[in-house]
């Protein structure tokens, strides 16, 4: 049976909600490790160096600061290469959420817009790759379902319509041994936002719920008068868009699917001091 709309029940999973777990999570090196991981499973921090451009000390470092906060862990399916020097990881999957931006504080958002901006740009770069290769793709290239669409939902839809999202997504994962020869991994985005509000003040005869025009002027023909709009101190980073799979938030927790310490490397780029779909990092 089709449930109303707006009677979805979430799903629950793990709110990521802890400052220290988030900054680790939002760092270029963690992002690109574990989109590697994600997209081509198990490695070696050797493997990961070579592919990534890295350093092994680098990756070995970002390796267990990742698994330290439950992000990566050991590969026990490949195990350990001869006098147990090798070690394999793996991207540990699973229903991570962010929390609300309402309920974040400023030190959070901060970290959260980095890590929304790294992950758009990776997106992004992914897809384009993908574009480049052209008709190496085979049978492939027909694999860009596309679709840009607007729909009228109150708050509690919105989130019942989220939750029913990950719930289709959770409904065709399935073990590797249960999938069939000739399956790829599929990455799969969501991103909906309000449309800005003044379309939605909008009165069918073009004015305002001010009293303005849509071009600026007043019914009456004069002229309307706006405060300048606030322009942040110099220094504050431009905001950036939340989470790719955050839901609205809710009473529930909303989602996302993303050991021993040692100093870090030379190489290691901090995150500013302002400090993953389900199975993504």
């Amino acid at each position: 049976m089709t449930p109303e709309p707006g009677s979805a029940t979430p799903a629950g999973g793990q709110e990521l909600s802890d400052l220290s777990a988030l900054k680790a999570l939002a760092q270029p090196r963690r992002q690109q490790i574990l989109q590697h991981l994600t997209l081509h499973g198990p490695a070696t921090s050797a493997m990961l160096a070579r592919d990534l451009g890295l350093n092994t000390g680098a990756t070995s470092y970002h390796l267990r600061e990742l698994a330290r906060y439950g992000f990566t862990e050991e590969s026990s399916t490949q195990g350990r290469s001869v006098g147990g020097r090798e070690r394999w990881w793996r991207a540990v999957p699973g229903d991570r959420r962010f929390p609300p931006r309402s309920r974040q504080n400023p030190e959070t958002r901060l970290v959260m817009d980095e890590l929304n901006h790294l992950s758009y740009a990776a997106d992004l770069e992914l897809f384009e790759r993908l574009q480049r290769q052209g008709q190496d793709l085979g049978e492939w290239a027909d694999a860009f379902p596309y679709s840009r669409g607007t729909i009228r939902l109150t708050l509690p839809e919105l989130r019942a319509f989220f939750e029913e999202f990950i719930a289709l997504l959770n409904r065709y994962k399935r073990p590797d041994s249960e999938t069939p020869d000739g399956a790829r991994t599929v990455l799969t985005r969501l991103l909906a936002f309000p449309a800005p509000a003044h379309a939605e003040n909008a009165r069918a005869d073009g004015t305002r719920l001010d009293g303005t025009r849509l071009d600026g002027t007043r019914a009456d023909g004069a002229p309307a008068h706006q405060a300048p709009a606030h322009r942040p101190p110099a220094g504050d980073p431009p905001p950036r868009q939340d989470p790719a799979h955050q839901a609205p938030a809710a009473d529930p927790p909303p989602h996302q699917a993303p050991v021993g310490g040692s100093q870090a490397p030379a190489e290691e780029i901090p995150v500013p001091h302002t400090t993953t779909e389900t199975d993504t990092p």
